[in-house]
């Protein structure tokens, strides 16, 4: 069996090469977009006359499809159907779609539910704005923790020590207005911890503001629900609306025995 360890050289580590590289093609077209065979074996550094068979396999079995040319590859058909399975068998998503509902119907605004996954935050499920004015945030979209008000409400949840390992000595800007001092993005999650909710001003959407609270649904808290509303129909007192509802949302789950479901 063709195997490799990982940087550990531990052998309860070491992963089966040609599966983690099926992956790896499989995350990089997700995150990078389609390639050529040549453009993914540089950006995978793997040798061209490996990729070769891979990349016929994957097709073969609905994983990957090609355009016209067929020579730049793209995710296939097959990825939407096990993304499809992943939605409807999370516990937590369908225990959070009334409630996302619910703030959605309070607010009138874009409702987001959000996953913690290392450092990076992953939408997992939305609803949309009333209003003609709306913002692009996509399911399965992956954003830095640190820079929204989901990742700030699931880091505040966390121990002082596992949330700053979570938070990276230098931070990339999503937008001009994200908080690069590392200093200061800690100090407004350890505000977070003290209000019980988090929020951002422009730091992951320009033009938009947002406020989030983390999901009782679990042990330790990796999910959160949000509310995006542009800040140009924000005014004090719908603020004070939307941070209510969450904090009511958040108060009612916590006290409710049968929400937490163990993982």
């Amino acid at each position: 069996m063709d195997t490799e360890k990982t940087a550990g050289g531990s052998s309860a580590t070491s992963q089966v090469k040609s599966a983690a590289r099926v992956l790896d093609v499989l995350d990089d077209i997700a995150a990078n977009g389609p390639g050529t065979q040549l453009q993914l074996a540089t950006r995978l550094g793997i040798p061209k006359s490996s990729l070769h068979a891979l990349l016929r396999t994957m097709c073969a079995r609905g994983w990957l499809d090609t355009d016209q040319t067929g020579s730049v590859y793209r995710l296939g058909v097959h990825t939407l159907t096990v993304s499809s399975a992943y939605l409807d068998g999370d516990p937590v998503l369908s225990r959070a779609g009334a409630v996302m509902d619910e703030i959605a119907a309070a607010t009138e605004e874009t409702v987001h539910l959000g996953r913690l996954e290392g450092a990076e935050i992953i939408y997992t499920a939305k609803r949309e704005s009333k209003h003609p004015l709306r913002m692009y945030s996509a399911v399965g979209r992956r954003l830095p923790a640190y820079s929204t008000a989901l990742g700030r409400a699931m880091l505040a949840e966390l121990p002082e020590e596992a949330r700053g390992a979570l938070v990276p000595h230098h931070i990339n800007a999503v937008t001009p207005q994200t908080t690069t001092d590392r200093d200061a993005v800690l100090a407004i999650i350890e505000k977070a911890v003290q209000v019980g909710y988090a929020e951002e001003s422009e730091e992951s959407c320009l033009g938009v503001r947002c406020f989030g609270v983390a999901l009782p649904f679990s042990r330790r808290s990796v999910d959160a629900i949000s509310v995006a509303v542009p800040i140009s129909r924000l005014s004090q007192g719908r603020e004070d609306i939307i941070i209510e509802t969450l904090l009511s949302v958040k108060a009612r789950l916590s006290a409710m025995s049968d929400n937490r479901l163990l993982r």
